[in-house]
């Protein structure tokens, strides 16, 4: 899939997540989604292509990276705890679901349990 088709389907994803909240900013151009004020996945363009950039486990996103060679350390972010995700014959629909999935359950267990979305459908 290419840059474009990943940014769309992560996009279309992440609105079935619970309390998902989405931030548009302009110069420079990013997408923030955030469950209760803490992002868990990134959109933006690095030069010349579209990117997602998404939270993850230090241990699996050394992995990832070994793996996949379309994935690389977070763009602009902790390169431990962050991976950038772009476009390449390598990234599918299902891998993309996985990584923002797993993201997005990072931050939700980092919340206080008062503040978690009930509704936990994803797991």
């Amino acid at each position: 899939m290419n840059g474009q088709e990943l940014q769309k389907i992560a996009d279309a994803f992440t609105t079935d997540l619970p309390g998902t909240d989405h931030e548009h900013r302009t110069g420079p151009n990013w997408d923030l989604y955030k469950v209760q004020g803490k992002v868990y996945m990134l959109m933006t363009d690095m030069p010349g292509h579209p990117v997602v950039i998404l939270k993850a486990d230090p241990d699996d996103a050394a992995a990832l990276r070994e793996q996949y060679t379309h994935i690389t350390p977070g763009y602009h972010m902790n390169k431990t705890h962050w991976i950038t995700v772009e476009g390449g014959d390598t990234i599918n629909e299902k891998l993309v679901k996985e990584l923002i999935t797993d993201s997005y359950h990072l931050v939700v267990s980092g919340l206080p349990k008062s503040k978690q979305p009930t509704d936990n459908h994803h797991t």
